[in-house]
């Protein structure tokens, strides 16, 4: 599997089908045709584009009822849930976050936050979507044994370096990609004591993508 950054939270999964993670980037330009569309929570930094592309997508409930009325084929469910579109298999996982649907006038009740573990061609990756840190981030671990994680590091909205150290460790995946910082000001970060640490102090490996990067990921 090849998994590319195309910048803050939004990832392009490319394997047996081609999987879109919250699909907005600061310039609202997205280069990809994906298969399937998945989205974390509803705020407008992370639901995005999603519209645009009218294929299946995989979001809270709330949020794809938000998506069916305007015509996409969503896919809605909730903490804990499994679904399977096109041969990948979603699990929808907890994330410590608010969710408010903006783009709706005023704005409306989006639902609760949401990550994802997503497993395609014998790869798990887990998408925190923007979290703070929990404990039960070990369960996930204990049940998915994610091969890779995204985690976000910015600070502010979400969690930032020094949690997501510890995220990190919960999780035990063997790379973790950082996402969601540097977008804006607000949530600028220098992660080279970051990677320096984990790196040094256990066997996970830290991939510093510049947006548009991409590594390729081995089944074990």
């Amino acid at each position: 599997m090849k998994i590319r950054w195309l910048g803050h939270a939004c990832f392009l999964l490319e394997g047996s089908r081609t999987v879109l993670i919250d699909p907005f980037v600061p310039s609202g330009e997205i280069d990809a045709d994906p298969d399937i569309v998945a989205i974390t929570h509803a705020h407008a930094d992370h639901l995005g584009v999603a519209e645009r592309f009218q294929k299946p997508t995989v979001a809270m409930n709330e949020v794809a009822k938000y998506l069916r009325e305007r015509g996409v084929p969503a896919e809605p469910m909730n903490l804990g849930g499994t679904i399977e579109v096109e041969g990948v298999r979603f699990t929808m996982t907890p994330a410590l976050h608010s969710s408010w649907l903006e783009c709706a006038g005023f704005g409306t009740y989006g639902g609760v936050a949401a990550g994802f573990v997503i497993r395609m061609d014998g790869v798990a990756v887990y998408h925190a979507g923007d979290t703070a840190l929990f404990s039960d981030m070990k369960l996930i671990r204990d049940l998915y044994h994610p091969d890779v994680a995204l985690l976000p590091v910015g600070g502010r909205y979400t969690m930032g370096p020094e949690e997501a150290m510890m995220a990190a460790e919960f999780v035990g995946a063997r790379t973790v990609i950082p996402m969601h910082y540097n977008t804006f000001p607000v949530i600028e970060q220098d992660l080279s004591g970051f990677v320096d640490a984990l790196e040094r102090t256990t066997d996970i490996r830290v991939a510093l993508l510049q947006p548009g990067e991409s590594i390729e990921v081995e089944a074990e």
